[in-house]
């Protein structure tokens, strides 16, 4: 009977997936019948050589990140991720209708959420704060650093420390910056693997999972810019606004959009300032975003 260990997939590259086995790296090929294996994932390999693997078996997962693929696929990502750090910056412009999204997804997947606001060292305008008031209302955790002044960054590694992370968020709001400054080998670490496997360079544009220096991992993702609406029903979105549970189940019709609906609880504490008029309208155009299958 073939022996079967236990490892941890930390990157796909060209030629295999490796897989982290009591601290060495092995490349491994994967069993055609298994689900897509993704970083982050557990699985059980067998070792048919000391340098080869093949997975046998996927573990279960306690969460996994999905995104739109082609048509209205949807593929994974990332998984048994424990918190997903949503990245934004005073420049460029904070784009809160992205946020708005990634938390949706995040509260409808089983990851938490927390936002990291980097280069406080500039200047922001009376709107921003507004905007973070309001995230800070719901129970969301803020950190606010500066990459390159280095400011902030050791309560950002303390709750690192503890889990398995991800830093989403759009371009230019220094995701890359934050990820070198908390990995300073980084580039060492991508080229270990690459020679350890044989693989010869290592780029991929795939998540690549890191153990950070203080603790914790961090799954870094640059070719994942933004992980889209498609997996997400009209309620699900919904759903993914905090705010909105305590009316959800007050509004007249089971199936209620949130729109024009009779009797809309959701809509009227929109109206009468219950919650935040601007996540209500943020709510709106994500909503006319999402697939037409998926909405009512």
């Amino acid at each position: 009977m073939t022996t079967l260990t236990e490892g941890l997939v930390i990157a796909h590259l060209g030629k295999g997936i490796a897989v982290e086995v009591g601290g060495q790296i092995i490349l491994c090929q994967t069993l055609r019948k298994l689900d897509t294996v993704v970083v982050g994932d557990r699985v059980l390999l067998s070792l048919p050589a000391p340098d080869q693997g093949r997975i046998e078996q996927l573990l279960p997962r306690r969460s996994v990140l999905q995104r739109p693929s082609r048509g209205e696929q949807i593929r994974p990502v990332a998984a048994n991720i424990d918190t997903i750090f949503v990245v934004f910056a005073a420049e460029p412009d904070c784009d809160f209708l992205l946020l708005d999204q990634y938390l949706a997804i995040c509260e409808n997947c089983t990851i938490d959420a927390a936002l990291v606001f980097n280069k406080i060292d500039l200047p922001r305008s009376d709107t921003v704060e507004l905007e973070l008031q309001n995230y800070l209302a719901l129970g969301y955790c803020l950190y606010r650093v500066s990459a390159n002044q280095q400011i902030g960054l050791d309560a950002l590694q303390k709750v690192l420390s503890t889990q398995t992370s991800m830093f989403a968020g759009q371009s230019g709001v220094g995701k890359s910056s934050l990820t070198n400054t908390l990995l300073p080998d980084r580039t060492l670490k991508i080229n270990s693997v690459s020679e350890t496997t044989r693989h010869g360079r290592h780029t991929t544009t795939a998540a690549t999972l890191y153990h950070l220096p203080a603790g914790g991992d961090l799954i870094d993702s640059p070719g994942v810019a933004i992980f889209g609406l498609a997996g997400l029903s009209e309620a699900q979105l919904a759903w993914g606004y905090r705010e909105f549970h305590p009316f959800i189940g007050q509004c007249r019709f089971n199936d209620c959009r949130h729109l024009n609906d009779k009797d809309c609880a959701v809509r009227q504490a929109a109206e009468n300032g219950s919650i935040p008029t601007s996540r209500y309208q943020r709510f709106l155009k994500l909503r006319e975003k999402m697939p037409p299958g998926n909405r009512n």
